[in-house]
C-alpha cells in the first residue's frame, strides 16, 4: 500500500481521534483516575491502532502524530503532577511528546524500509526507544507497556533475564503485525489473511514459540520461588506518618517526630529487628547539626540531639530518610563571610545502630527538575524559571551502599530510584540481600500515582530475584517477594506501622539480568540502528538504480 500524497482534512481528523482514543484507553491498562488498578490485559492490543495509522499516514504528518500521541497519554496517565506543581503536569507530557516526536518516524522509516516484516524492526525499535527515554538527564519510566501486566506473575519471570525489555518486545511485536494487516485491508491493498500468515510463517511459529517458552519458565518460576525456603526471615517494622510534603519548618519537623516516636514504640513491642521510616521522615540534618553549633540554629540541633537519644534507647536499629548535609568547603564554618550556609545538600538514607550514625547511602538518580537539573549555563532561561517555582537542587550521591544489620545486607533506592532496574541490579551485585525502598509519594495526593510506583518496584524484585520493603510517607508501603508479589500494602494517606516478616535469600545467585544489566536493551538498539541504516542504504541505492534507467 502506497501512503496518499494528498490527505484529506476527513482522513487526518479521523486519525487523530484514534490517536487521542488510543492514548487514552492505553492509560486505563495503569492505576488511574478511572481504575484503581488498571486493566493489564489492554496492553496486549492497544498499540494496535497506533501501528495500523502509522502505516497510513504521510511523512510529513508523523512525526507531529508521535508528539500528540506521547504527549496526550501521559496527560491521561499522569495526570497527577498536577498536584506537585502545574509546571510538572506540562513538562513531563511535552518530553514525553517530544520522545514520540522522534520514535514514529522511526517506526514510519521500519515499515517504508521492510514492508513486509516491518513489525519485527518496529517492536525492536519500541524497545530501545523506552530504554533510551529512561535514560536520559529526564527519563521518565513510568507508563511503559511492560509495567501494565504487573499482576500477570507468570508472563513477568523472564524478567530475571531480559529486564523488561523482552516483555515489552512479545508485547508489541503482534500488535505492529496487526496494524500493519488492518491499515492494508481498510485500504484494500492487503492480501488475503491466510496469505498473509503463510508468507510470515515461520516468524509466528517463532514467535509463538518464545511465548510459549516465556510462559513455562514463567510458571515454572513462580512454582519455584513459592516452594523456596528463605535463608532468615527479617522482620522489618515499618512506620507511615503520613506527612504532607510540603508542609515544613521546625514546628512541622517535631511534630513529624513526635509521630514517628510513637509509632515506633507500639512497633518495637512486636519485638522486630529493625524499624523502617520512610524518604526524609526526619528532615534536619543529623551529621550538619552534630557537627555545628551556630546562631539561628540552636532549635534545630536540639530538635537533632533528641532524635539521636531517642535512636540510642532503641532496643532495634533505625534506618530512616534524611536531607544529609555538608560543608562545601571543609576549611571554613558553618557560614561564609556573606552570611549564607557553608553547606550542600544530599537526599540520603542513615543506619543509626550501635548507639551511632553508622552508615549512609546518598541517591544516585536524582529526579529531574525538581531535584537536578544539569543545564544551568546551556539553558539558563529554565534553570532560573524552575529556581522561580520553588524547585531546589540536591547534590548526586555516587556510591551503591550496601548496608548491614544483624547479619542482612540491604540497599535503600530512594523513591523514584526503585523505577530504573540498573540500580537495583547494582546493589545486588554490591552484594544486597534485600532492597528496602524509602519513598515519599505524599505529595501526588493520589492513591494511582502511589499505585503506579509500587507496581513497577514489582518488576526489580523479579529481575533480581531479592525480596523487597517498601516503607513510605504515605504509601505505596508494602513488601514485594522475588516472584513478584505483592503482599501486605498499608491504607494509602493513613498513619500508622506494620510488621513485615521479610524473607532473605543470600548472595551468590545473581539472575542473568543483574550479571548483564540491560543487554537486551542495547541489543535493541544496536539493531534498531544497523537495521535503518541499511534500510536507508537500500532505499537510496534502489532510487540511484532507477534514475539511471
Amino acid at each position: 500500500m502506497k501512503t496518499l500524497k494528498k490527505r484529506s482534512l476527513r482522513t487526518v481528523c479521523s486519525e487523530v481521534f484514534v490517536l487521542l482514543v488510543t492514548a487514552f484507553v492505553f492509560s486505563l491498562a495503569f492505576p488511574g483516575f478511572v481504575l484503581s488498578d488498571g486493566l493489564g490485559f489492554i496492553s496486549f492490543f492497544i498499540l494496535i491502532p497506533v501501528f495500523a495509522v502509522i502505516r497510513n499516514t504521510s511523512w510529513k504528518l508523523i512525526a507531529p502524530y508521535g508528539f500528540f500521541f506521547g504527549f496526550m497519554y501521559y496527560i491521561f496517565f499522569s495526570y497527577w503532577l498536577a498536584s506537585f506543581h502545574p509546571f510538572a503536569i506540562l513538562i513531563i507530557p511535552i518530553i514525553q511528546g517530544a520522545e514520540m516526536f522522534i520514535l514514529f518516524p522511526a517506526l514510519k522509516a521500519a515499515d517504508a524500509f521492510f514492508r513486509k516484516r516491518s513489525y519485527i524492526l518496529q517492536a525492536v525499535i519500541w524497545v530501545a526507544y523506552c530504554y533510551l527515554a529512561q535514560s536520559w538527564f529526564a527519563g521518565f519510566p513510568y507508563g511503559f507497556i511492560a509495567y501494565a501486566l504487573w499482576d500477570y506473575r507468570p508472563l513477568i519471570q523472564i524478567a530475571d533475564i531480559t529486564g523488561i525489555w523482552g516483555i515489552t518486545f512479545l508485547q508489541v511485536l503482534p500488535q505492529a503485525y496487526i496494524g500493519n494487516y488492518i491499515m492494508d485491508r481498510i485500504n484494500g491493498s492487503a492480501e488475503p489473511f491466510k496469505s498473509y500468515l503463510k508468507s510470515n510463517l515461520v516468524v509466528l511459529i517463532i514467535y509463538a514459540l518464545l511465548v510459549l517458552a516465556s510462559l513455562i519458565y514463567g510458571f515454572v518460576k513462580v512454582a519455584e520461588w513459592e516452594d523456596k525456603t528463605p535463608n532468615r526471615t527479617w522482620h522489618v517494622a515499618t512506620v507511615q506518618h503520613n506527612h504532607d510534603s510540603w508542609e515544613g519548618g521546625l514546628a512541622t519537623y517535631r511534630r513529624n517526630f513526635n509521630n514517628l516516636k510513637r509509632y515506633t514504640l507500639e512497633a518495637i513491642a512486636k519485638d522486630p529487628d529493625i524499624v523502617v521510616w520512610s524518604e526524609t521522615a526526619f528532615v534536619p540534618s543529623i551529621d550538619w547539626n552534630l557537627r555545628y553549633d551556630y546562631e539561628g540554629n540552636h532549635d534545630m540541633r536540639a530538635l537533632v540531639e533528641e532524635f539521636v537519644d531517642f535512636a540510642d534507647a532503641l532496643p532495634v536499629p533505625l534506618l530512616t530518610g534524611n536531607a544529609d548535609g555538608e560543608p562545601i568547603d571543609d576549611s571554613q564554618g558553618p557560614l561564609l563571610e556573606d552570611g549564607s550556609l557553608n553547606r550542600k545538600d544530599y537526599n540520603s538514607v542513615v543506619l543509626f545502630q550501635n548507639g551511632r550514625l553508622e552508615e549512609k547511602y546518598r541517591k544516585q538518580h536524582l529526579v529531574p527538575f525538581s531535584e537536578h537539573f544539569p543545564y544551568e549555563k546551556q539553558l539558563p532561561w529554565l534553570y532560573n524559571l524552575l529556581l522561580a517555582n520553588d524547585y531546589n537542587w540536591w547534590e548526586m550521591g555516587d556510591e551503591s551502599v550496601v548496608f548491614s544489620s544483624d547479619g542482612v545486607k540491604f540497599s535503600t533506592p530512594i523513591c523514584f530510584e526503585d523505577v530504573f532496574g540498573y540500580l537495583s541490579a547494582d546493589f545486588v551485585r554490591e552484594g544486597a540481600d534485600v532492597i528496602v525502598n524509602m519513598t515519599n509519594d505524599n505529595w501526588s495526593g493520589s492513591v494511582a500515582a502511589e499505585k503506579q510506583h509500587a507496581y513497577m518496584a514489582i518488576f526489580r524484585s523479579v529481575e533480581t530475584r531479592k525480596s523487597m520493603i517498601r516503607g513510605t510517607n504515605s504509601g505505596y508501603t508494602c513488601m514485594i517477594t522475588p516472584d513478584g508479589t505483592l503482599h501486605d500494602p498499608m491504607r494509602p494517606f493513613w498513619m500508622g506501622y506494620h510488621i513485615y516478616d521479610v524473607p532473605v535469600y543470600e548472595g551468590g545467585n545473581d539472575t542473568f539480568y543483574v550479571r548483564h544489566t540491560e543487554l537486551f536493551a542495547y541489543i535493541a538498539i544496536y539493531v534498531s540502528a544497523a537495521m535503518l541504516a541499511i534500510g536507508a542504504g537500500m532505499k537510496i541505492a534502489g532510487t540511484m538504480r532507477n534514475k539511471r534507467k
